[in-house]
């Protein structure tokens, strides 16, 4: 499945409901379908990029916002402080739906490594 026919962009063009959190002109952040902290929300890009390793020097403007809108999102779940970004690059990394994505967890104390 390519990035432009993914769940993910079902649910940009509002063709899957989610729980969205947050909307503005580059990305959406929703409720994690199957979470695995209590805070579980994913940050997308509305620009299919498949994967981080794929993005380009013209993805640099998305990138940045995608990094400060995990703090709007954060502090709209009201985890600001405490919170962890992951992002899987690759289906060995254990990337699922290929569109670029960001998962922000918190609401739990976390180790390291991560596994």
């Amino acid at each position: 499945m390519t990035a432009e026919s993914s769940v993910f962009t079902k649910i940009i063009n509002r063709e899957i409901k989610a729980d969205i959190i947050f909307e503005d002109d580059v990305c959406i952040a929703i409720h994690d379908l199957n979470p695995v902290a209590p805070t579980h929300a994913l940050l997308i890009p509305k620009k299919p990029i498949p994967m981080l390793s794929k993005a380009s020097e013209e993805d640099h403007d998305i990138l940045a916002h995608l990094m400060l809108s995990a703090n709007v999102v954060a502090a709209k779940l009201e985890i600001t402080d405490d919170f962890r970004l992951v992002i899987n690059n690759g289906a060995s990394a254990c990337q699922t739906v290929f569109h670029l994505h960001l998962h922000i967890l918190g609401g739990r104390k976390f180790t390291w490594p991560p596994g």
